[in-house]
């Protein structure tokens, strides 16, 4: 079985993803209480909520199981489009650019050949 090395790159970057994510989730509250009409407990659960998780997330990225749970917060910003339907192509952004942080910190830092 193969292990999952964290580098130091890889948290940076993930956490600086994940650090972005938490502002952009965070703002979705307003945006969906004032232009999609989502009820106000509803609208703050998802967006602070998830901006939570991401805080959290950043803060578990020294272990692999950070991966994952920022993974998961990948899939529920995109989730958060049925609400914003704006999330969905933002959270496929942030989706793309969780990914990309972690092969290039990786391939930087050698831990992967080309």
């Amino acid at each position: 079985m193969m292990s999952f090395q964290v580098t130091p790159g890889m948290r940076r970057l993930g956490a600086s993803v994940l650090g972005m994510e938490a502002i952009v989730a965070g703002l979705i509250t307003p945006v969906a209480i004032m232009v999609d009409g989502v009820r106000p407990a509803l609208a703050v659960t998802a967006g602070i909520g998830l901006a939570v998780l991401c805080v959290i997330s950043a803060g578990l990225l020294k272990r692999p199981f950070g991966y994952i749970a920022g993974s998961v917060v990948q899939v529920l910003a995109i989730c958060t489009g049925f609400l914003v339907p704006t999330m969905f192509f933002l959270g496929g952004i942030f989706t793309a650019l969780w990914i990309t942080a972690i092969f290039v910190a990786r391939r930087v830092e050698g831990v992967t050949s080309r």
